[in-house]
């Protein structure tokens, strides 16, 4: 499997001489194993003139990181709805894949960092927030009939259970070192496993999604929600019962004391040592 790389293009709290806003990209390789070296994935970052923000820049600007990289990505994720079209066409025009994705987990970090240590240091820094355009997010879809699954229920594992990920016996996977969490080993990580006779066409159909989190909304009578890409939720099971109900309500509680930190599996039954699916999934707080 090729590598995956997160992008960001955007305005930064920085004025130049005539009081533009400076734009800078930012692209990072995304950690696809719970053993990867996040801190020695590849980096690149450059700052673009306010002049000069436009595809032709950006899509330049993405070879010059495939060149330092010496391999292009299979393909670019990024998280900004409001540059879709710009960001869309540099990677199409550079011969790059790209995604709207909200699995942004180094670049998310990245941004925290460059905010905190590189750019107040930077001549015209301007302190405060610098905001995105928020964009609506549409309503929450049901899952195609053929993909719902007949039991489901809420597990817990420790953070250290993950070391042996590698090792398991899983078909589609994705996951990410979580050295990058600043959680400890003995952390407990909330999940959710899902069981279906389809289990195979369930977990292939989940790997294109570009996976972001899980989340219990308590509105609509009580939902578990798979978010996923930029915007997409689906509604992955009804908590209606009271029992049930208390889980979803410690799943978030859990997910919040993990730092965000969660899972999702996809088996054929409660007894298989097996994983048709399983991703380690984190909800962070994007700009």
């Amino acid at each position: 499997m090729g590598s995956i790389w997160e992008l960001d293009f955007y305005s930064r709290p920085i004025l130049d001489e005539n009081q533009k806003k400076v734009w800078e990209v930012l692209i990072c390789e995304s950690p696809q194993s719970v053993n990867d070296d996040w801190k020695n994935l590849f980096r690149y970052a450059q700052y673009c003139p306010s002049t000069e923000v436009n595809s032709v820049w950006l899509r330049n600007a993405i070879q010059t990181a495939v060149t330092q990289a010496g391999t292009a990505p299979m393909r670019i994720r990024f998280f900004r709805r409001q540059m879709n079209n710009m960001i869309t066409k540099a990677c199409n025009d550079a011969g790059i894949a790209v995604q709207p994705s909200r699995r942004i987990l180094v670049l998310h970090q990245w941004l925290q960092e460059r905010m905190e240590t590189v750019y107040p240091n930077e001549p015209g820094f301007q302190g405060g927030t610098n905001p995105s355009v928020r964009l609506d997010a549409p309503l929450p879809q049901r899952l195609p009939d053929a993909l719902e699954s007949e039991k489901w229920g809420f597990v817990t594992l420790a953070a250290s259970d993950f070391t042996d990920m590698p090792d398991w016996e899983i078909g589609f996977a994705e996951g990410f070192p979580l050295s990058l969490t600043g959680i400890s080993p003995e952390t407990k990580i909330p999940g959710i496993l899902l069981f279906s006779a389809r289990a195979l066409p369930v977990a292939a159909w989940m790997s294109g999604l570009e996976l972001a989190y899980l989340r219990f909304d308590p509105g609509q009578g009580g939902q578990m929600l798979l978010e996923t890409g930029a915007t997409e939720s689906w509604i992955l099971a009804s908590v209606r019962n009271p029992q049930l109900l208390t889980q979803a309500q410690n799943f978030e509680t859990a997910k919040q004391a993990a730092n965000g930190v969660h899972f999702l599996g996809i088996q054929d039954n409660p007894e298989s040592e097996a994983f048709t699916g399983f991703w380690l999934l984190q909800e962070v707080q994007l700009p």
